[in-house]
């Protein structure tokens, strides 16, 4: 049964019809890109990840990656899918074609990475990762590291990654032990060790450009004396070219659930006393550079966790519409009843309904947070450009955490449609699943996810992003108002969302008095209701979308439109009423969580 990663129809849907892309070409900054060319660089995104990168699912899982006399190599597979992803120049999609980009629209890029990662994860992490290497340097480099890094990594010549954590230290950044004591020539000696390095090693490329945060010698404690460096792992010559290798070592592979065909490395640093680094931006000013980096690996982590999702949604539609079992319910007592394929059995429709729901749903949370930064850059208008880049900030961990989670949720529901043959390697959904669980795990856990949204965004600005967050969804109710067949999910979505700003007061609240243990410990239930409200937002906008478009529809394009309607009331009737039982939980001011001593857990 051939696998699939993504939705067409539905990516043309949201590009064109829900947030209508195309309008951005009116701006000179993406005048190129029309719907002609959007739908071009869709077809050729999707060409590239059928045809090449999907092939490349087997050999990343089952014989992953090799290290052998220091040296690690990925699957070989990888290599040629690699050539052509760089030929085709998307590393840097969205980047300045001075260095290697193509200036595309961040949304339109992320149609593209949807289904490059579903195609194979473990593959895109390889150019994911460079790109956000490279982003450090476009923002916080000299011109001389412009000029000596950008276009190698940005045309993917040279790889990147990103060293943080430590074996001690884990999400702990601020305790790592990895220091750097400055040379004569202004370049520093770096000496520490780093673990769960994703590429951390390979040859795909001729050079890995390391940014690692390490600590200066005499630099004060905690986050507030950390730098960061460039560590490459051959050494650049005068003239641009690798020279000599640098001292940092493989010293081994993780062994992990999934993502096998990523090198996810442990690395040192000096252990023989000859690293040598060299600092991007100011000296102990290492944290708020390395953000920059991880808010980008934050939303591309939703983008992983979301891949696996909709992968996983296709195969089980295309499976469920094959695979005969059982008889119709209504033909049971027939003499001779035929058997039908499972997709007419009530538990599977259910099932599959449930998957398409937040499939849908979390596209269009990542499209609309990726058109968030193409309207923040077209934008003159500075009040405008504020409201977007707050939106952004505030629903970044909201994308990264309930994207993950829903997304493992979705993967597990696919290895149920297939049922028996879902448990084995035989069919994909498995890998899926076991691939899909570190997405909640790596970029910060998802309880920090939560952790930054009750502590840091909901407050940000006076509460002025998470009231424009309101203002959207509202705004949306009104146009559903509009519509009679929407009317009365208008009202229900209304409520939900009215409840939502009096639990984020409640919630703003109690983090700022004495209950403030209390209030986090369930600050990763308040994202997860943040993000079913988001859901039946965009369910509905959709719906809002295409139940006028219905009278009139061509054949091919009816049950589309009617399947957004019916998905969003499936959502907004079936699952909106238990987020409004989570927001009653919530409110009722719990203190079990922390009240429970800690010798009653298991002995």
């Amino acid at each position: 049964m051939a696998q699939s990663i993504a939705d067409r129809r539905d990516q043309d849907f949201l590009l064109h019809e829900v947030l209508n892309v195309a309008e951005l070409s009116k701006h000179e900054a993406f005048e190129d890109f029309n719907k002609k060319t959007i739908d071009m660089v869709v077809t050729e995104a999707r060409n590239l990840a059928i045809k090449e990168i999907l092939p490349t699912q087997e050999d990343g899982d089952h014989n992953g990656c090799v290290l052998e006399n220091g040296q690690v190599s990925p699957p070989e597979t990888y290599r040629r899918a690699y050539k052509l992803f760089c030929e085709g120049e998307w590393v840097a999609v969205c980047d300045d074609p001075e260095y290697g980009g193509q200036g595309m629209p961040k949304v339109l890029s992320m149609a593209a990475a949807e289904m490059f990662t579903g195609a194979n994860c473990s593959f895109l992490m390889y150019p994911g990762l460079t790109h956000g290497a490279g982003k450090l340097v476009e923002e916080f480099g000299t011109e001389e590291q412009k000029k000596k890094y950008l276009k190698n990594l940005y045309t993917g010549k040279w790889a990147g990654t990103m060293c943080l954590t430590e074996p001690e230290a884990g999400s702990d950044v601020g305790a790592l032990t990895t220091s750097a004591k400055k040379n004569e020539d202004g370049t520093y000696s770096i000496t520490g060790n780093k673990i769960f390095i994703s590429g951390g090693d390979h040859d795909l490329t001729e050079n890995i450009i390391h940014p690692v945060l390490a600590r200066i010698e005499g630099a004060p404690a905690g986050t507030k004396g950390i730098s960061l460096f460039l560590v490459p792992k051959y050494r650049i010559n005068e003239d641009g070219s690798p020279g000599e290798r640098n001292d940092v070592e493989c010293t081994g592979i993780e062994e992990k659930m999934g993502l096998h065909g990523n090198s996810t490395a442990s690395l040192s640093f000096g252990s023989k006393g000859n690293c040598i680094g060299e600092l991007l931006g100011e000296e102990n000013k290492g944290m708020k550079a390395m953000f920059v980096m991880m808010n980008e690996a934050r939303l591309g982590t939703g983008l992983q966790g979301f891949g696996f999702a909709t992968a996983s949604y296709i195969n089980a539609v295309n499976y469920a519409r094959q695979r005969v079992q059982g008889t119709d319910l209504m033909k049971m007592f027939d003499k001779n009843p035929e058997s039908v394929t499972i997709i007419k059995h009530p538990d599977v429709k259910r099932q599959l309904i449930s998957m398409k729901a937040y499939v849908d749903g979390m596209r269009t949370l990542i499209y609309y947070v990726g058109y968030l930064f193409d309207k923040a850059k077209v934008t003159e208008d500075e009040k405008k450009k504020a409201k977007y880049q707050g939106l952004i900030e505030l629903m970044t961990p909201i994308l990264k955490a309930y994207c993950t989670d829903r997304s493992f949720d979705v993967c597990t529901q696919g290895i149920q449609v297939y049922g028996g043959y879902g448990y084995i390697q035989e069919y994909p959904q498995e890998r899926l699943l076991r691939d899909c669980k570190i997405t909640s795990i790596y970029e910060g856990t998802n309880g920090i996810q939560a952790m930054d949204l009750l502590g840091r965004k909901l407050g940000m600005n006076k509460g002025k992003h998470f009231m424009d967050l309101l203002g959207e969804m509202n705004r949306t109710i009104a146009a559903a108002k509009e519509i009679e067949i929407l009317a009365d999910m208008a009202a229900k979505v209304e409520k939900a969302v009215n409840r939502l700003g009096e639990v984020a007061m409640h919630m703003g609240m109690n983090a700022m008095s004495e209950k403030v243990l209390d209030a986090f410990a369930t600050a990763h239930p308040f994202l997860d209701i943040c993000g079913d409200v988001c859901m039946a937002w965009f369910e509905l906008w959709r719906a809002v979308v295409a139940a006028p478009k219905i009278e009139k529809a061509k054949k091919k394009d009816l049950a589309f439109y009617q399947g957004q309607v019916k998905t969003a009331q499936y959502f907004i009737t079936y699952v909106l009423p238990s987020t409004l039982g989570k927001m009653d939980a919530i409110q009722s001011n719990i203190t079990a969580i922390m009240e429970f001593p800690e010798d009653a857990f298991a002995m």
